[in-house]
């Protein structure tokens, strides 16, 4: 019996035709394509649906509203299918990656995002590779979990991020080798993959919560990041310098930090640079942040340090609850043993 998988398009770049104001998304167009695709129809690919988002977005407004709507989706289809493929655009790819691998818990079946640099209507692209590959891979049933595949690589959803704008090898993950490597045949890192989990897949719906992500510079004045602490704000993703570092020559920042802190605003720090550690206290001008009570966020990627405080916020969590799990790893998200509980 063929393997089934699931399509979910959502828009981007990929489905994209030329029109008089540029790249835009046409209604249709994607199932008229996948239908040319003569690979498709032979014996080893899968047979598949798809399911066309109304409307087709860019990728750039892609909100929490989107990431519940693609995880209820999957969930209602999870028996159906043996697999579901995602095809995104590629700007926020990495988010909804790694929203997915939190909100899928007990996810047993591959979920396969992917998208293109150059649209199908251009002779010459990278979505027809993408997505033939995509399919085998959701077909295959040797991965159980979220994952990105991009330019003949596969990489684990919570660790991916788009390091290129304007290259076909779009994506990469710094901290974690890929889980698959598409060359002559598609090489599957077993060590890698995560185990099954038996328990039923159920979708956790991240709720509005008010948080935040800065990137601190030099200079960068303790105004802005005082307005930015202030309520409503729950959390806040501070991409750090180095392994945790910001600076510390206005002492009223610490005043600033503390006083977030004692509100219950959760104080994330990762590292800017793409392949490192975030870990605070290793320097004096990590000091303010750890008087206030902030988390190392570890090897993280600031996307997925988001959804992740996204994902525990809405777990309903106390704020020292969610302090102690931001620097646990819940699903392969950063380099320590995985969490017993696998919440």
């Amino acid at each position: 019996m063929k393997k089934r998988v699931y399509i979910i398009y959502t828009g981007g770049t990929i489905g994209m035709v030329r029109t008089n104001k540029g790249y835009a998304p046409q209604k249709g167009y994607m199932q008229k394509e996948l239908d040319t695709f003569s690979e498709l129809k032979a014996d080893i690919m899968p047979e598949y649906t798809i399911k066309e988002y109304e409307p087709l977005l860019d990728s750039s407004n892609m909100s929490q509203v989107e990431w519940i709507k693609i995880a209820k989706d999957i969930e209602v289809h999870y028996n159906e299918y043996d697999g579901f493929v995602i095809l995104h655009g590629t700007d926020t790819m990495a988010y909804t990656a790694s929203a997915l691998c939190f909100m899928l818990e007990g996810l047993d079946k591959p979920v396969v995002l992917t998208g293109s640099q150059i649209p199908l209507c251009e002779v010459r692209n990278d979505a027809r590779e993408n997505i033939i590959t995509a399919l085998q891979i959701a077909a295959g049933g040797e991965v159980s979990e979220v994952c990105l595949y991009f330019g003949g690589k596969l990489f684990r959803g919570c660790r991916s991020v788009k390091t290129s704008s304007d290259t076909l090898d779009a994506f990469g993950s710094p901290n974690f080798p890929p889980l698959a490597v598409a060359g002559v045949r598609i090489e599957m890192n077993e060590d890698l993959i995560m185990k099954k989990k038996n328990r039923g897949i159920h979708v956790l719906e991240f709720g509005d919560y008010p948080i935040a992500v800065v990137k601190i510079f030099p200079g960068i004045q303790t105004e802005i990041l005082e307005n930015m602490l202030k309520p409503p704000l729950r959390g806040i993703i501070i991409e750090a310098l180095g392994v945790g570092n910001i600076p510390d020559r206005d002492q009223r920042l610490a005043s600033v930090l503390n006083e977030a802190a004692q509100r219950g605003v959760i104080i994330v720090v990762c590292t800017q640079c793409l392949k490192g550690y975030a870990y605070i206290g290793e320097y004096e001008t990590s000091s303010m942040l750890v008087d206030a009570g902030a988390v190392s966020g570890y090897d993280m990627t600031a996307e997925a340090a988001a959804t992740k405080l996204y994902y525990l916020l809405s777990k309903g969590y106390s704020v020292e609850r969610i302090k102690t799990l931001m620097h646990e790893n819940l699903r392969g998200e950063l380099s320590k043993p995985l969490h017993p509980d696998m919440i």
